[in-house]
């Protein structure tokens, strides 16, 4: 029997929808925009000026009482406990194995008072990953997503926008992974300097029943400023560029944060964790494979699951394969065994039947340094 999901619509949906948007079968169950006016061109705008997403497909968990902390710090592999209200942290959510449940973004609103982030599908897991852990505890999980409208503002003219639109906040002040309140209007939001671009940006949370006058204020006041809408397409191939690994595509229970280069985030000197001691094992171990990027020869990406060749000898699989429009060349993201992770390492790819070269390139491919990201 095929299980009926239900057909859920993010409160910008009718403003989406007004603008022309492709819309397709997104995280979970929600409907969202797939494109405008072309993944080249919104991904193009974002770049030079600045574009606008609805992420409220995303997942959003609240976590509040007196054991929110030991909570949240039991089940992400990042330390919650050095967080201060208004900060923001990047984590996975492991298993006890150390595979990877999800990867997320941490809120501290308060000393006892969380919120989580989640991806749009590891949403519905997540919630009862929470409640589960969450027993024996004085801590109370709500899934809050419905509530919240979650659009995210990018590109290096992000913040000249949210200043003649927000009122109340100090944006030149917010630091990148930390958050702070305002006003649009009426409408008190939350902004966190925060996103999956690679650029200056911006996410707001908004209450989901004042969205759509939020949505219009967005639009009239982003017109001087060459803002314009972009769909998931555009958003994977802006993060294709900085490699930032998606779970679903890069990584999932299977692999560890070891396996996408995600290792950095793991606080294993903060005590007990789910899955510390399997991640202990891999740190220690060490691993034979590394995800990797790849630039392609030609303009056709690979498909993803795209056997990787090193002279006929099978090296690995890709991820994800897309155009790197910033750059005017294919890229490609890939799992490959060792010794042919080396930069610079010449492969093969079939593309339509033909053997493609692919050459293993540093990452991100795109603004290394993070320059942009610090503006």
């Amino acid at each position: 029997m095929e299980t009926f999901l239900a057909e859920r619509r993010s409160p910008f949906y009718s403003s989406i929808v007004g603008l022309g948007a492709t819309m397709g079968r997104v995280g979970g169950d929600f409907i969202s925009a797939k494109t405008y006016s072309g993944i080249a061109d919104e991904h193009l705008n974002t770049r030079k000026n600045v574009g606008v997403q609805d992420l409220s497909t995303m997942g959003k968990m609240d976590i509040k009482g007196p054991d929110a902390e030991a909570l949240v710090n039991h089940v992400i592999v990042n330390d919650a406990a050095a967080m201060k209200p208004g900060q923001v942290r990047y984590s996975t959510v492991c298993r006890e194995d150390g595979g990877i449940m999800d990867d997320l973004t941490v809120f501290r609103l308060a000393p006892e008072h969380f919120m989580l982030v989640t991806g749009s599908v590891n949403r519905l897991k997540m919630l009862p990953w929470l409640q589960h852990h969450a027993q024996g505890r004085k801590a109370y999980v709500t899934d809050i997503t419905a509530a919240i409208a979650f659009p995210t503002i990018q590109g290096p003219r992000s913040r000249d926008l949210l200043k003649v639109l927000i009122a109340d906040a100090d944006l030149d002040g917010l630091k990148r992974w930390s958050f702070t309140s305002g006003r649009i209007g009426g409408t008190k939001i939350l902004i966190s300097r925060t996103g999956v671009t690679g650029e200056l940006g911006f996410e707001l949370f908004v209450p989901a029943d004042e969205a759509a006058s939020v949505w219009d204020a967005l639009m009239q006041t982003g017109r001087d400023f060459g803002l314009k809408p972009y769909g998931v397409l555009a958003m994977f191939t802006l993060g294709l560029e900085k490699a930032y690994p998606a779970h679903g595509i890069d990584m999932d229970e299977p692999r560890t944060p070891f396996h996408v280069g995600l290792d950095r985030w793991i606080k294993f000197d903060k005590g007990d964790f789910v899955g510390r001691e399997a991640l202990l094992k891999v740190r220690d171990k060490g691993l034979d494979e590394q995800w990797v990027g790849l630039i392609l020869d030609g303009d056709k990406p690979a498909a993803a699951d795209a056997r990787v060749l090193a002279d006929g000898e099978d090296a690995g699989i890709v991820t994800y394969s897309d155009h790197g429009y910033s750059l005017g060349k294919v890229l490609a993201t890939a799992h490959l065994r060792l010794p042919f992770t080396t930069i610079g390492t010449e492969l093969s790819i079939d593309i339509d039947g033909k053997p493609t070269r692919a050459v293993v390139a540093p990452i991100p491919f795109f603004d290394p340094e993070g320059i942009r990201l610090r503006a």
